[in-house]
């Protein structure tokens, strides 16, 4: 029973956890071999995060039964940290911001305040929107420019997948409304496979069994601004550690304290320290499995770890990371516009709870999500300057980031906050 209801949390953060590396390997255009490494590597990765979370080492990990996944909010920041430098940066830059925040985390717990919900919102659509045109290239079938890229066979067969993902993600109830994109990547890969457009072969080469190592990149390489870029990064992975920690407390009936906030974080920051060292990511608490302990109420921690162990035991099996590398890209970006959609939908969702109303929230906003859209929007504008400064400047997270603090602490408390007022209002009516 432990098992099945384990099985239950592995398969709801199954797809959210393969679409990392699924996406970075696309767009840093590795190959099919490496591909199927950095999914099985991800897989056993996020199971040993999940357990070290849940079941707590030491002052590491909430004890809470929280489930860890590969962090989308990182995704749009390796990207340009591997164009750049390369994947082998991509890692040690990883490494290094785990290893930061492991030292940080309690610092970084109390750093929130910087980070109030208009820029935590702004930050949150820029990540989604980011990863938007990545979605569009799997649509046409992978690389503009090639042979047969968006042609009306890969666009049909990515309408025919979001269809069916909005669907059972719209008229499916509990369990099979979570794994909806799970659902629209299988029905996808069937259906392309019936229209002859899926390719196999690889699945059929890859051993049924074999253990990641460590370092099958090279030896990870460490500069600065990219640790530092990744560090800044991961704000949006304390964010969400915090909230999904008292969200689940809540849920479980535990009271969340500033020590299990901080030991949660530190979890993160080992886990994230973990996947640089076995080619992987970071990685953060997965909201989709708040739900599901909420709809089963089943509250244990050691059922969440027993989905720690399934997916360990999933990234020992390269032949089920090769059957996901063979997907076909439109069935890919049709799920992945999905599930990129919802990261933007997630931070306009925060913003509604921004008092825009004489505040200067509107000028935050504005400005940071304007600077965050400007290097997708026009992709050539950086393209002149020099490694460091294009790093900076190219990086559209990066810029909402230090646009948003920036911005809330030189005009965000210029103006009253109107919630504020009210509530002095309401205290003098009171006395």
């Amino acid at each position: 029973m432990l098992f099945a209801f384990g099985l239950q949390h592995a398969l709801v953060m199954y797809a959210g956890t393969v679409a990392v590396p699924l996406v970075f390997a696309a767009a840093m255009h590795l190959s099919p071999a490496q591909t199927v490494l950095l999914i099985n590597c991800g897989l056993m990765t996020s199971g040993i995060a999940t357990i070290i979370q849940s079941i707590g080492i030491g002052r590491f990990g909430s004890r809470l039964p929280i489930v860890q996944g590969s962090s989308f909010a990182m995704l749009a920041s390796m990207l340009l940290i591997g164009q750049i430098y390369g994947v082998r940066s991509v890692f040690g830059a990883v490494i290094g911001a785990g290893l930061a925040m492991v030292v940080l985390a309690p610092v970084m717990a109390r750093l929130m305040r910087f980070f109030p919900p208009v820029v935590i919102g702004c930050l949150i659509t820029i990540i989604g929107l980011t990863l938007v045109p990545v979605a569009g290239r799997w649509i046409g079938g992978g690389t503009p420019g090639a042979p047969g890229f968006g042609s009306i066979a890969n666009l049909g067969l990515a309408f025919v997948t979001i269809l069916i993902t909005v669907g059972v993600q719209a008229w499916g109830r509990g369990f099979v409304a979570n794994i909806s994109v799970l659902v629209g990547l299988i029905a996808g890969s069937i259906l392309a496979a019936l229209c002859g457009m899926g390719h196999y072969g690889m699945v059929a080469d890859a051993p049924w069994f074999a253990v990641s190592m460590p370092f099958a990149f090279g030896r990870p390489e460490f500069h600065v601004m990219p640790v530092v870029i990744m560090l800044l990064s991961m704000v949006i992975i304390v964010a969400e550690t915090t909230g999904n920690c008292l969200a689940i407390g809540r849920v479980v009936d535990v009271p969340v304290t500033d020590a299990t906030i901080a030991g949660a974080l530190r979890a993160d920051g080992l886990s994230t320290m973990l996947g640089g060292l076995f080619n992987s990511f970071p990685y953060n608490a997965f909201t989709q499995n708040t739900g599901l302990i909420a709809i089963t109420d089943i509250r244990s921690r050691f059922v969440v770890a027993a989905a720690g162990v399934v997916m360990i035991g999933l990234g020992l099996f390269p032949k089920l990371g090769a059957l996901i590398a063979a997907l076909p890209p439109p069935v890919l970006g049709g799920c992945g516009l999905v599930m990129f959609g919802m990261t933007t939908i997630g931070g306009i969702r925060e913003l509604l709870h921004v008092r825009f109303e004489g505040t200067r929230n509107g000028l935050i906003a504005a400005v940071s999500i304007g600077l965050g859209v400007l290097p997708m929007a026009c992709p050539d504008l950086f393209t002149h300057l020099d490694g460091l400064a294009r790093l900076l400047l190219g990086n559209g997270v990066l810029l909402c980031i230090l646009s948003g603090v920036l911005l809330n602490l030189i005009v965000g408390k210029s103006a009253p906050d109107v919630e504020s007022v009210v509530d002095r209002v309401d205290e003098r009516a009171a006395s």
